[in-house]
């Protein structure tokens, strides 16, 4: 019963800080239960998917501490159950790294089906052959994944037949306390992988080859406490980008990693953006019309399908006809229907759409389908002549930080505002 009220039309300028990683926090916080003492991870970001994920956490014993809104202390030397709740873990997509981790250091895991985003089939078959690999025995009883193991997995060889993200974390972490050396092959290369395999080797895990194809998990007896601070996120400063291409302006985004922004950077500048890049900053301006191109998600390092909504609002907005290919998922692009709403003209066959600027986006209501697809709806609702007010908050906020404050602090007028039976609720 949230919505966001958006007066679209202001460039953006100022500053805007990067938080942590959702998706390497997601796989984080459940590695921790690998970890036989204390785990110290810093910059996570204050989200609904990582809020859920240290629920499920304590749920099952873990003693869970936050330091302060961006830093928590994990400890799972008394794990009561490696059963997850039902209801928390079929919310969050990640919740199928528990299997992974649970299965790795207990032998035993008990996790819902995943949920999260809605935009098409996402089986975790990959996981499961993994697993197997290993030696587990792995079934799916009344919507939860069963995986079982008799003693400490076995390390193989796995070979993907499809590059799959979670499925390659999933096999780092029940990998890292197998006997002997797992070789992971066809492995996804994103930041968030390599950011997992780094924090794995600071507990002691001997993790190489992270960000290849081609990852060598040697297993090592148990791992010990220690700390580890998350990379920045590559999709929310791929937002705020994307933001300022589609408002014009000028805002520098910091606390970022640019090299792992290439592939959203280079297309910004075919499309007229400048950018400029420092240690850990890129100033983005855009002081001329927005010029159309074509865009195919990919794994990385291609263009990332987590950043397909948003682009494809820049690319509403700009001169000419663009094409955009949904290389990665199927049934992305459910948001179109919302855009059309604000004038945009796009037509959409199977995996492609084809984008015909309008001069203009309008002020509509509209809702978040998903996670990116909702901040493909700010995007627009700032870019639009009039009220753009945007339902299903909910979704945007399970991965993006104090999105309304971090717009404001750059000049857009934004605001979240609760239904009013919804505040009647809370005062009772």
């Amino acid at each position: 019963m949230t919505k966001f009220v958006i007066d679209g039309g202001v460039p953006l300028r100022g500053e805007i800080t990067i938080s942590g990683a959702k998706n390497a926090a997601v796989a984080i916080i459940p590695a921790a239960l690998l970890v036989d003492g204390i785990c110290r991870i810093e910059n996570i970001p204050e989200i609904r998917d990582v809020t859920l994920m240290l629920n499920i956490l304590r749920d099952i014993g873990a003693d869970v501490r936050l330091i302060n809104r961006n830093c928590v202390e994990i400890n799972a030397s008394k794990i009561r159950t490696t059963r997850a709740d039902y209801d928390m873990a079929r919310k969050i997509r990640a919740s199928y790294y528990l299997i992974g981790a649970l299965l790795g250091r207990f032998g035993s895991a008990q996790v819902a089906l995943p949920g999260g985003c809605n935009f098409g089939d996402r089986p975790i078959d990959q996981h499961t052959k993994a697993f197997k690999i290993l030696g587990a025995n792995v079934d799916v009883q009344n919507g939860y994944v069963m995986a079982e193991s008799e003693g400490r997995l076995t390390a193989a060889n796995i070979y993907f037949d499809v590059v799959s993200v979670g499925a390659t974390m999933n096999a780092m972490l029940a990998a890292v306390l197998a006997d002997g050396t797992t070789v992971i092959e066809n492995a996804a290369k994103e930041p968030h992988i390599v950011d997992l395999a780094n924090f794995l080797n600071s507990m002691g895990a001997n993790v190489s080859g992270a960000g290849t194809d081609v990852i060598k998990v040697r297993g090592v007896k148990k791992l010990e406490g220690g700390m580890y601070t998350i990379i920045p996120d590559q999709i929310e400063a791929g937002t705020y980008m994307a933001a300022v291409a589609a408002t014009g302006g000028e805002v520098l985004i910091k606390n970022i990693i640019p090299k792992h922004l290439d592939c959203i950077t280079s297309k910004l500048v075919e499309m007229g953006l400048e950018v400029t890049e420092h240690d850990d900053a890129l100033l983005i301006k855009r002081s001329a019309p927005l010029k159309n191109t074509n865009i195919k998600t990919m794994p990385y390092p291609g263009f990332p399908t987590d950043m397909q909504p948003q682009a494809t609002v820049v690319l509403s907005v700009a001169s000419g006809m663009s094409i955009v290919t949904e290389g990665v998922w199927d049934s992305r692009y459910q948001y179109v229907e919302e855009l059309r709403r604000m004038g945009a003209k796009i037509q959409v066959d199977g995996k492609t759409a084809v984008v015909e600027g309008v001069e203009s986006l309008m002020g509509a209501p509209v809702r978040a389908c998903d996670l990116r697809a909702g901040a493909a709806m700010v995007i627009a609702g700032l870019a639009a002549k009039g009220t753009t007010e945007v339902e299903d908050v909910i979704h945007i906020e399970r991965g993006y930080e104090l999105i309304v404050e971090k717009l404001t602090a750059v000049g857009a007028r934004i605001r979240r505002v609760e239904e009013e039976d919804n505040v009647i609720q809370k005062a009772q």
